[in-house]
């Protein structure tokens, strides 16, 4: 990863931030967007080396009983992995792949950044994250979220950065360019179209 020219920008900021604790937690994660399509790809090898294995096993093993008791492990593991993820991330949309693995990850007391978290979702699974965004917020979890979408940005006492501005500053939904853009768009689609 430290030699990931994607994330120069971040390694940038990094340098500039300085985390506070008042309570550390070992739970949460970063996600950026770009970053499940390589997660997904994880999960399916992962699927895919445990049936390897179980083949191997019903090789190895001709007895009934030792063949269970070899396949336990690799059996459990597969099935911790069904649970938490589905049988097949890619069977899904992008979208619904995106929130199994909100779901499947987030704790009561984490901390998670995101990194345009909205990038997959719908509109109707951006509100879905939000309930899932309050249930966990009110689990003591915390979200640092970069985004451009008004819905997410809509979330009710948010503290908003506005880093399009020189120095970046705490800013108002109402007056974020996101927020306005699109608004004037949905009043008015014509108008905009009609410049095309």
């Amino acid at each position: 990863m430290r030699d990931d020219a994607t994330l120069a920008a971040q390694r940038a900021l990094a340098k500039r931030l300085r985390l506070v604790w008042d309570q550390r937690t070992h739970k949460g994660f970063f996600l950026r967007a770009e970053d499940f399509f390589g997660f997904g790809r994880r999960v399916a090898k992962m699927r895919v080396d445990l049936d390897e294995r179980l083949a191997e096993v019903d090789q190895e093993f001709k007895d009934p009983y030792s063949r269970g008791l070899a396949a336990g492990p690799t059996h459990a593991s597969l099935g911790a992995l069904t649970e938490r993820y589905g049988s097949d991330l890619d069977a899904r949309s992008h979208g619904e792949g995106f929130l199994k693995l909100f779901e499947a990850r987030l704790v009561p007391r984490g901390l998670y950044l995101m990194d345009e978290p909205e990038a997959a979702l719908s509109p109707q699974n951006q509100l879905v994250l939000l309930a899932l965004l309050k249930e966990m917020i009110a689990q003591e979890s915390q979200f640092i979220i970069a985004t451009h979408s008004p819905m997410i940005l809509a979330y009710p006492e948010a503290c908003i950065y506005d880093f399009d501005t020189d120095p970046i500053r705490v800013a108002q939904w109402e007056e974020l360019e996101h927020v306005t853009l699109t608004r004037a768009f949905l009043a008015d689609p014509q108008r905009f179209l009609g410049r095309m």
